[in-house]
């Protein structure tokens, strides 16, 4: 009998953890001989992993959702589960281990290491697209997410940055396309000092970014929300993108 394809290691040595590198990669083959029940599955107790009713044994798109500081998974798979649903897309909400993510209070290491534990668990468990996942997050977790999306855009094929403060990619690697959105009355991070001075950042770097910003405060409105998954699965949209 043939052994299942398994995730193997793509960073190189000195391209590790605390260069904040994942190492978990889709796979051809999960382990689990069928999809999981759609709803909410805990992953080892270190994350949530969101099954669309009518997800298929074919490959799909994953999305990773990370939390914004004091935050949790729950709140976290909020923002994008309804459009998630209608368009068939599997979520990923890792547990920080602390209050917030390492490389905020000190440097890129045990987030780092639960998440690429809790993706290779997600891809044995899901057939998941090797083009099609995306990393995305509110607040703290915004900042997470475009740090380590640069840094693995060999992986995230998609970056979703709502509200983010600040990116610190170590290293960079691949082009992923990007969103960014931000309140024009955000009293928490403050567009003039965060999502309008990062995004000319990345697209002087080379990055394609999609820019939007809204009127209200730190948080993420339904309409944005779903916009950035349409905006996220359909890169050749031609339609406005809030209707």
């Amino acid at each position: 009998m043939t052994t299942p394809e398994r995730s193997r290691p793509h960073a190189e040595p000195e391209e590790g953890v605390r260069h904040g590198r994942l190492s978990a990669r889709p796979v051809a083959v999960p382990r689990a001989a069928s999809p999981p029940e759609p709803g909410t599955h805990r992953l080892d107790g270190r994350a949530l992993l969101h099954v669309p009713p009518g997800l298929g044994a074919g490959p799909a798109p994953l999305a990773v959702v990370l939390h914004g500081a004091g935050g949790t998974a729950e709140q976290a798979l909020e923002w994008l589960a309804p459009e998630a649903a209608r368009l068939g897309v599997p979520l990923l909400a890792p547990q920080a281990v602390s209050a917030t993510w390492d490389v905020i209070v000190g440097g890129y290491g045990a987030d780092v290491s639960r998440i690429d534990a809790t993706l290779e668990e997600a891809f044995g468990r899901v057939a998941v697209e090797l083009g099609g996942v995306a990393v995305a997050g509110f607040s703290d977790g915004a900042s997470y997410a475009l740090s380590l999306g640069l840094a693995n855009g060999d992986l995230f094929h998609a970056v979703l940055a709502f509200s983010p403060g600040f990116m610190a990619p170590m290293i960079r690697h691949g082009r992923p396309r990007v969103f960014v959105s931000h309140g024009t009355s955000d009293r928490v991070l403050p567009i003039d000092r965060c999502s309008r001075r990062l995004v000319p950042e990345l697209r002087d770097g080379g990055y394609d970014v999609t820019y939007e910003e809204f009127r209200g405060g730190h948080r993420v409105p339904p309409e944005v929300a779903a916009a950035a998954v349409r905006w996220w699965r359909n890169p050749t949209l031609d339609e406005p993108l809030f209707m």
